[in-house]
């Protein structure tokens, strides 16, 4: 049996969305920019102004030690609210030149014989499905180009399976494996490198199925010979769609005629709504049209891996800097104590090469978060100002985690790897980093320290609950007179941001993740070893209870807190009682309407597998 014939056999889950294309990128607005700009500055002046008489007016003297934690967990929040404004301060998005023709095209120096761009197509893959990496194998062979091309796919497999191999001469692509896995995928895209000569290079996961555009959009850029990489957004077409909010409103609310009407008012305000679309908050379109590309204008946009193309010029350049930066500090301890400037010499470059032997070439750093992580490298380089450059338009289709357990893994990877470079290798420290640069890096690491603050203030309402403490004098009018306008400016700043793009369902998982990123914060901190967890690309086979402890115990908690504190209010009374205990509950309710459809994904029944519904 044929291939394909197996293929329609097995009934890839995601065939039903085979013809899904990307949606376009939404346009740039300089107004919009201004407009958001000028919340974005109110927000910021009315929040130091709550601040500032936040700690000197409202402290609860009764409850000190609390109060002073509750107000420290606000001002960081402030903080990586101001940071956030910042990073996507505006969108600027580079003109796109017309695809090179030849190698001499992306060159600051031209070769005296002229040829062909040579482009190395890498995926690398672990232990996914042999037929999941066929699909992505074909798709990079059906890549487009308007100009003669050497187009290579190479098969990376860390697994080294037989079955891999196989595929790999069927469908007449380079199969490549190696002894170990050191360096997990930044090892196996070493590999790779050792064994191309490609001009570019395009990394792919097992998922990664490239459109056929992917090179004649983005190679333009590389005519600017200072350009290492381009990134394009990651997109996952198998992602439920869900229903169109009039088509929702009309047949299922049973509204007919007047739910489509009111469906599309709605929509014409806020843009497309889809009712039950991405349960599982996997829909990258937040970070990539947000963050990403707010990133160009200062050079930071940095590389994600897979869906990216890269200068092998630029990587290979950055990484023997790295290794000679590496031997000279082996060196130096050695060398320091010799004061004879012939004998020091010499020692040093005999001492240089034993360390040199020693030491690894690491052109993508060996690191769960090689992308970001050689993005910094690269960025640092104060002598060769390497630029980045984000590409909005989806270029490249992948597939999402399926599950909660698999969105898990992926999730802890990222704050695990973002983590551990900062506390070991903190970008805020490079000097090769412009300032702005620094600002950007400098907010993505900030965001993953967030259970700093939000667990501190997820968890007030329950101590006011069952003790009454309150983090506050008084929830009276003078508190919301100067807590509210900075909530409503910063909420209108973000929705002008983030116009037209659901974000919603990724702020109820950002929260709901908090006790998940705190894992990863005392993982980094206690040393305990990283490990590259590839997200699994089948649905698990039971409920995923244990990811979501903490949410049920907060719920419970708080459904107790609430009947505890009624009932003693119950006789107490009073205007003052009354209002902390109604600004508490809310602030329950907003943290349990966050925490809900992270649950349900946990208690969701998993799918059955290839057999039985047609998953991977």
């Amino acid at each position: 049996m044929s291939a394909p014939d197996r293929e329609r056999r097995e009934g890839w889950y995601f065939a039903r969305y085979e013809d899904r294309l990307p949606p376009e990128p939404l346009p740039a607005s300089p107004a919009r920019d201004f407009v958001f700009q000028a919340l974005a500055v109110l927000a910021t002046l009315l929040g130091v102004h709550y601040l500032a008489w936040r700690w000197a007016a409202s402290l609860n003297p009764d409850a000190l030690g609390f109060s002073v934690v509750v107000a420290l967990a606000e001002t960081l929040a402030f903080v990586g609210a101001t940071l956030f404004f910042l990073s996507v301060w505006r969108i600027e998005d580079p003109p796109r030149p017309p695809a090179p023709r030849t190698v001499n095209d992306l060159r600051a120096e031209p070769l005296a014989a002229d040829r062909p761009i040579k482009v190395d197509v890498l995926i690398a893959t672990y232990d996914e499905p042999v037929e999941l990496v066929r699909l992505s194998v074909r798709d990079a062979a059906r890549i487009e180009y308007p100009h003669p091309l050497v187009l290579k796919v190479h098969v990376l497999d860390d697994g080294r399976r037989p079955a891999m191999a196989r595929m790999a001469a069927e469908e007449g692509v380079r199969y490549l494996a190696r002894e170990g896995n050191a360096g997990f995928k930044a090892g196996n895209l070493r590999n790779g490198l050792e064994h191309t000569d490609g001009d570019l290079i395009v990394i792919c996961d097992a998922d990664t199925r490239p459109l056929p555009g992917l090179l004649r959009e983005t190679l333009g850029y590389f005519r600017d010979p200072t350009v290492a990489w381009v990134q394009t957004p990651q997109w996952f077409y198998d992602v439920n769609p869900g229903t169109r909010l009039p088509e929702w409103l009309a047949r299922t609310a049973r509204l007919g005629p007047l739910g489509r009407g009111l469906g599309r008012v709605a929509e014409a305000l806020v843009g497309p709504v889809a009712v039950g679309a991405d349960p599982l908050a996997a829909d990258p379109l937040a970070f990539y049209e947000i963050v990403q590309r707010c990133r160009n204008w200062c050079n930071a946009s940095f590389c994600c891996g897979a869906g990216s193309v890269h200068r092998r010029e630029a990587v290979m350049e950055a990484a023997l800097k790295d290794f000679g930066a590496r031997v000279a500090a082996a060196v130096r301890p050695w060398a320091a104590g010799v004061s004879d400037p012939g004998l020091r010499r010499d020692l040093s470059r005999a001492l240089a090469g034993q360390a040199a032997r020693h030491l690894e070439l690491t052109p993508y750093r060996f690191h769960v978060s090689e992308d970001i992580y050689t993005s910094i490298a690269i960025h640092a380089d104060g002598e060769r100002r390497w630029r980045s450059v984000y590409h909005p338009r989806a270029l490249t289709r992948m597939l999402s985690p399926q599950d909660l357990a698999a969105w898990t893994v992926q999730r802890f990877k990222y704050a695990c790897g973002t983590l551990d470079i900062a506390w070991r290798d903190n970008p805020l420290r490079l000097d090769g980093l412009t300032p702005w640069q620094k600002v950007m890096y400098g907010a993505t690491i900030y965001a993953y320290l967030a259970p700093l603050w939000t667990i501190p203030l997820l968890l007030a309402p329950l101590a006011y609950f069952f003790t009454g403490v309150t983090p506050v004098r008084a929830f009276d009018v003078t508190f919301f007179g100067h807590l509210a306008p900075f909530l409503l400016a910063s909420r209108v700043a973000f929705a002008v941001r983030a116009w037209r793009v659901p974000t919603w369902r990724s702020e109820q998982f950002h929260l709901a993740s908090s006790w998940l990123y705190l894992k990863a914060l005392v993982h980094v901190v206690t040393g305990r070893p990283l490990r590259f967890q590839v997200t699994p690309k089948a649905r698990a086979r039971q409920r995923s209870l244990r990811l979501v402890a903490p949410h049920l115990a907060f719920l419970a908690a708080a459904a107790l807190g609430v009947a505890w504190r009624a009932s003693r209010l119950a006789a107490a009374g009073g205007p003052l009682q009354t209002a902390a205990f109604a600004s508490n509950v809310f602030w329950a309710a907003h943290t349990a309407l966050c925490f809900a459809p992270f649950i349900v994904a946990a208690l969701a029944l998993p799918l059955a597998r290839e057999r039985d519904r047609g998953a991977p």
